[in-house]
C-alpha cells in the first residue's frame, strides 16, 4: 500500500480513498495475506479512517504448547488528528505528565499517512493476548511418566538416605 498525502486527499471524490487490501503486511506472520478494506476520509482537521480486514495466524496455546490457528478480524474506525505541532519532540522535557486528552493519533495537515503501518498495528491489537487452542484445555500433564515403579534416584543423594534408614523409625 502507497502512503497517501494528506493534501491530496482533499481533492478526491468526497474527500474519500478506499484501498483494497489483500497483501502479506510486513512484520505481521501470517498465513494468509491480509484482505479487506481501508477507507481514509479528510473532514478538515481530522482523518477519519476505517477498516475492515481479516487474516489468518498460528498461535501456541499457552497451556499445552499446541499450535492452533486464529482468525483474526479487523471492524475498527480512528480519528487522526491534523496538527501542526504533531511529531515535535524536541522541546519536550524527559518526564512531563500527559492528559488522557492528549492521547490521542495526530499527523502533520501537510504529511502523509501510512495505511499499511496503521493496519498492521490494528492487526497487532487482535492478536489474543491469552492464547487458548480450546476453552476447556487440560494444558500439560504433570504427573511424570513411569516413575511411580522405577523412581530415579540422584547418586548425590545416596549417602544421606543411607543415614536414613540408619535412623529409628
Amino acid at each position: 500500500m502507497d502512503a497517501i498525502f494528506i493534501p491530496q486527499l482533499i481533492q478526491a471524490p468526497e474527500r474519500t480513498e478506499e484501498i483494497q487490501v489483500q497483501e502479506f503486511l510486513p512484520g505481521l506472520d501470517t498465513l494468509t495475506p491480509v484482505r479487506g478494506m481501508v477507507r481514509v476520509r479528510h473532514c478538515g482537521n481530522y482523518l477519519e479512517v476505517a477498516a475492515l480486514a481479516e487474516a489468518i495466524i498460528t498461535c501456541t496455546c499457552c497451556r499445552c504448547l499446541k499450535q492452533y490457528n486464529h482468525r483474526l478480524v479487523v471492524d475498527t474506525t480512528e480519528i487522526i488528528w491534523l496538527d501542526e505541532a504533531a511529531n515535535q519532540f524536541d522541546d519536550l522535557p524527559l518526564e512531563r505528565e500527559v492528559a488522557v486528552e492528549d492521547l490521542v493519533e495526530s499527523l502533520l495537515p501537510q504529511g502523509h499517512f501510512y495505511p499499511s503501518e496503521w493496519l498492521y498495528e490494528q492487526m497487532c491489537l487482535e492478536i489474543p493476548p491469552r492464547q487458548l487452542c480450546d476453552e476447556d484445555c487440560a494444558g500439560i500433564s504433570a504427573t511424570p511418566k513411569s516413575t511411580t515403579q522405577n523412581p530415579l534416584i540422584d547418586k548425590r543423594w545416596a549417602s544421606l538416605e543411607a543415614l536414613k534408614n540408619q535412623l529409628p523409625n
